[in-house]
């Protein structure tokens, strides 16, 4: 079996190599970080396990959960309490409406119940204006000139925007609500084909999500242990040989080579452009186009007797046109019981501040960050001054799925398999959540493995 090296040692490049793995090869990651994780990370907050990054996967698309099954965390399992959320709208907390798909509603009467819209911004909605779909476009725009500018700011942009840290003005429809961009070339009305779409949809027990009892950051170290890991591995150059590929690592000055029959980059777009330069020239040019937005969560600890009772569901969104310095707050004790009882007497509040173009607020420092987000819960649920807070910041943490972008990574994997045993897998490519990261990891997998065999 070959010898594989996989750059990344986030849960794109620990899934890929668990796959290596189990497949046989020989398999070596590589990472210039001090830790194995990338975004997947869990800090103790005075002792509570707290995820700075990811906090759930989709539980109802099935790689994530299985693979955290695979390597032995099965009874960590867990799903929310809650999932019910709200928007930040006016100063008032409103629920986000029933029967949507990404903001966009199937029920008129959800809609109006939730009170998000303002009487002229539900008029709109109800006066859609009918269109056909042939390409890809960004979700703003589109859904504006279907059902009203109101919709996009209030409802869509907090969703979105809470998955990419974008902006729908510039997202692309197709690449990021596939399930809507479908609906939408087959019906001229969004409202008709959202509702058919939820009436076709058979009713489910299966929670939406799953956690881990401890955190979501014990699943990369899982998935890694016993493969050979080398962090602080900076990988520089990446050459084609007569018999596999040579990677040049380390520092400027302190360099060394290392030789492997297949490679898989699963690191961001911006390295991994950096080292198809010369290997794969047109991929890496389509890499270098995909932005990406920096980000922050600011963890707060609050004592539960300075805790609001009465407060309800799992978090709340908010659009960005509220100005707030938060664009989202979780209520993680609320959420999951297994924080809970980790801590009767304590309450933990995740925040996150951050979308593309707007570093402003990044610039902070950690103090003035967790300040300016404790400001922000205390005027939307009136808690106390939190005893403790955790600042992680995500510096180009999240890819952007510019219009186009499903066509463009098309273009980078064709380019890419034109050359054996190289493949690629990451958030850059297919989603953004965890078991997207995996899907593309087991795909990368196959991939390297299919072509090895056909070489020997």
């Amino acid at each position: 079996m070959p010898h594989v090296i996989v750059i990344g040692a986030g849960i794109s490049g620990a899934a890929t190599a668990w796959f290596l793995r189990r497949a046989g090869a020989d398999v070596t990651v590589l990472d210039g970080a001090e830790r194995v994780g990338g975004k997947l990370h869990t800090v103790e907050l005075e002792g509570i396990p707290v995820d700075t990054g990811a906090e759930a996967m989709l539980n109802r698309r099935p790689e994530a959960v299985a693979l955290a099954r695979d390597v032995g965390l099965g009874e960590l399992l867990t799903h929310p309490a809650t999932t019910t959320a709200n928007l930040w709208i006016g100063n008032a907390l409103r629920p986000i409406p029933a029967g949507t798909i990404m903001g966009i509603p199937g029920d008129l009467a959800a809609l109006k119940e939730s009170d998000v819209l303002t009487p002229e911004g539900l008029a709109r909605v109800e006066a859609e204006q009918l269109g056909e779909l042939t390409d890809d476009v960004a979700v703003g725009p589109f859904v504006a000139e279907r059902l009203g500018r109101e919709l996009v700011d209030r409802v869509v942009e907090p969703l979105l925007g809470g998955v990419y840290a974008g902006h729908a003005d510039r997202l692309s429809l197709q690449a990021t609500v596939p399930q809507l961009f479908a609906l939408a070339r087959r019906d001229p009305s969004l409202l008709h084909a959202v509702a058919q779409a939820k009436a076709a949809t058979p009713a489910s027990d299966q929670p939406v999500f799953a956690g881990l009892d401890g955190g979501v950051g014990q699943l990369v170290p899982a998935v890694l242990s016993g493969i050979d890991v080398r962090l602080r591995t900076f990988v520089r150059e990446l050459h084609r040989t007569e018999t596999g590929w040579r990677l040049v690592v380390g520092s400027r000055h302190d360099q060394s080579e290392l030789e492997a029959d297949a490679v898989v980059l699963a690191c961001p777009a911006t390295p991994a452009s950096r080292l198809l330069a010369d290997v794969a020239p047109y991929a890496s040019a389509e890499l270098a186009r995909i932005e990406y937005a920096s980000m922050a969560t600011i963890a707060l600890l609050y004592r539960r007797e300075d805790f609001p009772a009465g407060v309800e569901g799992s978090g709340f969104l908010v659009p960005p046109r509220e100005g707030r310095t938060i664009k989202a707050a979780t209520f993680s004790s609320a959420k999951w019981g297994w924080l809970a009882d980790r801590s009767a007497d304590t309450v933990v509040v995740r925040t996150s501040v951050g979308r593309l173009g707007e570093e402003a607020d990044l610039q902070r420092t950690n103090e003035d960050l967790a300040a300016g987000a404790a400001a922000d819960v205390r005027e939307a649920i009136g808690p106390g001054t939190p005893i403790a807070w955790h600042v992680a910041r995500w510096g180009g943490g999240l890819p952007q799925y510019g219009v186009g972008h499903k066509a463009a990574v098309e273009r980078i994997r064709a380019d890419i398999a034109r050359q054996a045993g190289l493949a690629v897998a990451g958030a850059a490519y297919d989603g953004v959540g965890i078991p997207a990261c995996v899907a593309t990891a087991k795909a990368a997998a196959d991939q390297v493995l299919a072509q090895e065999r056909m070489a020997t």
